[in-house]
């Protein structure tokens, strides 16, 4: 069949997360294990079921299908998501009958039927927590023709419904290669049917343990969105079984290091040209200040200079400033190798807007909460009879 293309009508792209997420397309969030991407999810959960997540639905409560295979529900995923604030009456917990027996979500046997569901409730996400583990058992997911049988569904599945789908991935061992595409555990059809790419890495030139989420592919908008940090606090709820303590991803504001820039840190030279001159004028003003200063008195004195943060703190790292706070709440203070002397007090550090993620918990993870987290989470079953088909 031939449809000529006056007659399809041309649609805008709609953002479920302004610039950074797609309705009605694949986004994929890689990064390496134990660095929050589950916790992402769930904060990006929390936002959506609450209409705090800028973009298409802000201001509309909707509902998420949440297909998760690694982590219990009733220990890790109802916790986090109960302490990163979602409505757990909106969060479905997918699982698919056939006849009397009951098994996860698998790709691409289940997408027609899905369908059903995420129009029925106008879900809005399909959180995929990972995306690798959702592909039938069938299908390599290391050559690339056969993983396209699965995620050809699942993005015709996105378009059809307009609901945004957001897979989680693991970053690859290779030392080969710092292409943050590349790294992409399995096939390149991952990374080549993906539209959008949100890759995370932690940044070891940061002095507060953080994080860095930055849009290092984006086929229908703009890539020059500044990358966004992001810390782990630690949080206390309870449960009908006494307290328990489960993280929470915590935004922190803008930076214009890229996940991009940290795979690739380490590949760049230690002394060379213009990175010599900042490493001396970073000591010189530490010296002048007298070996020791605030963090954000030397970044702002540096964007005076026109030097960039991630430029200013590879050179702290190269000529062995090291990076301290000196108390509960106050800023972070960076001190010259050779003077080790107790760092003054600093003013407590502006903590920037973050898309309204709750800012009340401290670093210590401790927000004086008393919430109950109950496994109350409704369960969203594609139904089918014995012969497969949809009843």
């Amino acid at each position: 069949m031939l449809t000529q293309a006056s007659s399809i009508p041309p649609r805008p792209v709609r953002w479920l997360w302004t610039g950074r997420i797609p309705t009605g397309l694949i986004t994929l969030v890689p990064g390496r294990e134990g660095i929050g991407k589950s916790l992402f999810m769930s904060w990006l959960t929390a936002c959506i079921t609450t209409g705090t997540l800028p973009g298409a639905s802000q201001g509309t409560p909707r509902p998420v299908i949440y297909a998760a295979t690694e982590d219990s529900w009733a220990h890790t995923i109802v916790p986090r998501l109960h302490a990163a604030g979602a409505d757990l009456d909106r969060v479905y917990r997918v699982q698919v009958t056939e006849g009397t027996s009951t098994h996860q979500l698998t790709l691409p046997h289940d997408c027609a039927d899905l369908a059903d569901q995420i129009n029925d409730l106008d879900v809005a996400l399909l959180a995929a927590d990972p995306l690798l583990s959702l592909i039938a058992a069938e299908i390599n997911t290391h050559h690339d023709r056969d993983l396209r049988t699965a995620l050809e569904p699942l993005a015709q599945l996105a378009d059809t419904t307009s609901c945004a789908v957001v897979g989680l991935a693991h970053f690859n061992k290779s030392t080969t290669t710092t292409d943050v595409l590349n790294l992409i555990t399995g096939s390149r059809a991952f990374s080549s049917l993906t539209r959008v790419v949100l890759a995370i890495a932690r940044d070891p030139g940061a002095d507060d343990d953080s994080c860095v989420l930055s849009l290092e592919k984006n086929n229908v908008g703009r890539k020059d969105l500044p990358s966004l940090r992001y810390v782990i606090d630690s949080v206390d709820i309870t449960t009908p079984e006494g307290p328990a303590e489960v993280g929470k991803l915590r935004f922190i504001g803008e930076t214009d290091r890229t996940v991009s820039d940290i795979l690739n840190a380490g590949n760049q030279p230690k002394t060379h040209g213009d990175n010599d001159r900042v490493g001396q004028w970073l000591h010189d003003q530490l010296t002048a200040l007298g070996g020791q200063a605030p963090t954000a008195q030397l970044l702002e004195l540096a964007a005076e200079n026109g030097i960039a943060e991630r430029t200013l703190r590879r050179a702290r790292e190269r000529i062995g400033v090291i990076a301290t706070r000196s108390g509960f709440g106050t800023g972070s203070v960076w001190q010259l190798a050779e003077d080790r002397a107790p760092s003054a007090s600093t003013q407590p550090g502006h903590v920037p807007a973050n898309s309204g993620q709750d800012t009340n918990a401290g670093r210590n993870g401790r927000n004086g909460r008393n919430d109950t987290a109950t496994d109350h989470t409704p369960s969203l079953h594609v139904v089918k009879n014995p012969a497969g088909d949809a009843s």
